[in-house]
């Protein structure tokens, strides 16, 4: 590593006030140093200097190490929040110093951040694969190695925070599980348990229906209207699935509790089952009050949860209900929080939205076509299109994509965008994707043997243990060879049911099946699933590629994945291209195929091979 190398950019306003944990402006349940103590390695004296003098003015206490033996030594001594290890060093690499560290200390007790060249694309999987908890490339821009720094001190001092917390925690409901023990030698008991949640303490459903209608009975008297919120967490069935019921449980108990003890008794607070939790605001200026408790519970809910050594973040969806009117309802209140909350939820969850009437048509409109859907599977009204993906280094079709459409019998086309989420809410989406993926092979079964067809999968498809004798089923029923069938997933399906999904993943593999990750580089994981899954391809999302020409960092990221791509041997597909212009830059940049309205638009099945014979022939 040379001096050159390091490039001070100038200091930004995010860069003067940096969000470190530790810091006046934060409180923890212990004392925690108002310095993160950040040890920079390097060989080469001026970059320890210039990186350690602009830490310094950010509040860092820094050590340095000008090597590898150095650094283990200083590490083996003392305590850091961090390691900004150098990776190319001589006589002991950064990689094999990050290897002898991760044996004594894990990437959460000590994050180490690789420092690497842009073009390293193997130095940084296999930083990774070792265990550093992320990189900043050279020339290193200070502002992103800030930030970056910034992320694992405040993760580590986060969970050692909340270490004690739920230490505390538990504690806590250890003398609630007494306090119940004793309720139930009384004959009382009986009467606590019909009104209260065995699990949280909370009100049940029954008495927060009792409270919500003494609620609404008292308003002429105070004055004050009754809002409700339905809070619903986001992904816990994912909790459950990858952890056990076990801290499912437990995350349910510390999220009760930390409600309970932020909202105190000016609200009333129940667990309506499951995942659903209720609360009863009475206030004069509604809806803003219930609103800004909303406000409140997005953030509180986010904060990390410490459980059983994993460190657990959720997020929450919330359907705000306000009485009005002389005489309200308290079903209609009701049910008015739960589209609410629903409403939320199908916009992207991590949010709150207010009830107001077009909700309830619109749930009606939502049952109205979960019926169409229906009739028109079984009458057989769905149609697969195919769009050709196409080689860089040939420009020859290798494959086309099954697209799914639906010709409404009024409505004429229904984009796929509103009937898939209704068919996977509902299930349909099994015997819809059983349908689409035994027309697609016998539709590929009349192509060109070197072009392969691609079909999408629901993560629903795996749920019910049949999609591998279901995929068997349509190749002997085609005659299709297996190899020219892809499978597409997105992040979603490895994140439900990991260990079953990876399992089914790799007999579709064994069967000799094509298995390609969709929209690579838009999830949080994508990076861990190449390290722990071999795919055959991986799909660039059309985000990248939009703003592609004039976007330099769209650039560098899809560089960067070309790089992954052909590290692990896997071809790289970009989605979404339009124009000459982009397709030049994916060339340039190292991507194998591409796919967009640049050579097609979707075309029904009966128009494929005039298609593949236009593109191939195209000048």
């Amino acid at each position: 590593m040379s001096t050159s190398s390091l490039v001070q950019s100038p200091m930004t306003a995010r860069e003067a006030t940096p969000a470190v944990p530790g810091s006046e402006t934060e409180t923890s349940p212990r004392q925690v140093p108002s310095n993160p103590r950040l040890l920079v390695v390097d060989d080469v004296a001026d970059n320890r200097t210039v990186l350690g003098r602009r830490f310094q003015k950010r509040n860092f206490e820094i050590v340095e190490a000008d090597g590898g033996v150095k650094a283990l030594e200083l590490v083996g001594a003392g305590s850091y929040d961090a390691v900004l290890l150098d990776v190319m060093m001589p006589e002991l690499s950064g990689l094999e110093v990050l290897r002898r560290i991760r044996l004594r200390h894990s990437p959460e007790s000590l994050p180490v951040i690789m420092v690497t060249a842009n073009s390293q694309s193997a130095d940084i999987v296999e930083a990774l694969e070792l265990g550093a908890n992320d990189y900043v490339a050279k020339p290193v821009d200070f502002a992103v190695a800030l930030a970056r720094v910034n992320a694992q001190v405040g993760r580590k001092r986060a969970n050692e925070a909340l270490a004690l917390a739920n230490a505390a925690l538990m504690r806590s409901n250890e003398q609630l599980r007494n306090e119940i023990a004793g309720r139930q030698r009384s004959e009382a008991q009986t009467q606590y348990l019909a009104h209260h949640d065995a699990l949280t303490g909370l009100g049940n459903r029954l008495l927060f229906r009792e409270e919500l209608q003494r609620a609404l009975s008292e308003r002429r008297t105070t004055g004050k209207s009754a809002g409700i919120l339905f809070v619903d967490l986001d992904g816990f069935k994912a909790v459950n699935d990858a952890h056990g019921h076990s801290v499912g449980d437990a995350l349910l108990k510390m999220l009760a509790s930390r409600m309970l003890d932020s909202l105190g008794t000016s609200v009333r607070i129940a667990r309506l089952g499951g995942d659903e939790f209720a609360i009863l605001q009475m206030a004069r200026n509604q809806p803003e009050a219930a609103m800004s408790l909303a406000d409140r519970l997005l953030e509180l809910i986010a904060e990390p949860c410490r459980i059983e050594n994993h460190t657990l973040v959720i997020s929450v969806s919330i359907g705000i209900a306000v009485a009005d009117g002389e005489q309200p309802d308290l079903d209609s209140l009701v049910k008015g929080a739960d589209l609410a909350m629903y409403r939320a939820k199908a916009d992207g969850a991590r949010a709150y939205r207010v009830f107001d009437p077009e909700m309830d048509a619109a749930a009606q409109a939502l049952l109205r076509l979960k019926t169409e859907m229906r009739g028109a599977l079984a009458d057989g009204k769905f149609e697969l299109h195919y769009q050709p993906i196409v080689s860089t280094r040939t420009g020859q079709v290798t494959a086309c994509e099954a697209l799914l459409r639906w010709k409404h019998a009024e409505r004429d086309w229904i984009s796929p965008s509103e009937f898939i989420p209704v068919a996977e809410s509902s299930g349909m989406i099994v015997q819809l994707g059983e349908w689409a993926l035994r027309r697609a092979c016998a539709d590929a079964a009349a192509w060109p043997e070197s072009v392969k067809v691609a079909v999408n999968l629901s993560p629903v498809q795996f749920q019910n243990g049949k999609l591998v004798a279901t995929v068997v089923s349509a190749l002997a029923a085609s005659g299709l060879t297996p190899s020219r069938l892809e499978l597409e997933i997105t992040e979603s399906v490895l994140l439900e049911k990991t260990e079953r999904s990876a399992t089914i993943l790799r007999q579709l593999r064994e069967l000799g099946v094509r298995i390609s990750m969709d929209d690579f580089g838009t999830g949080f994981s994508s990076l861990s699933y190449l390290r722990n899954f071999p795919f055959d391809k991986i799909k660039i999302d059309q985000s990248f590629i939009r703003n592609l020409v004039e976007d330099q960092r769209s650039q560098t990221i899809v560089s960067a994945i070309a790089g992954l791509g052909q590290s692990f041997g896997m071809t790289t597909t970009a989605e979404g291209v339009e124009t000459q212009e982009q397709m030049a830059c994916l060339i340039s940049k190292g991507c194998t195929e591409v796919q967009g309205f640049y050579y097609s638009t979707p075309v029904p099945g009966s128009d494929v091979l005039s298609l593949i014979g236009s593109v191939n022939g195209k000048k």
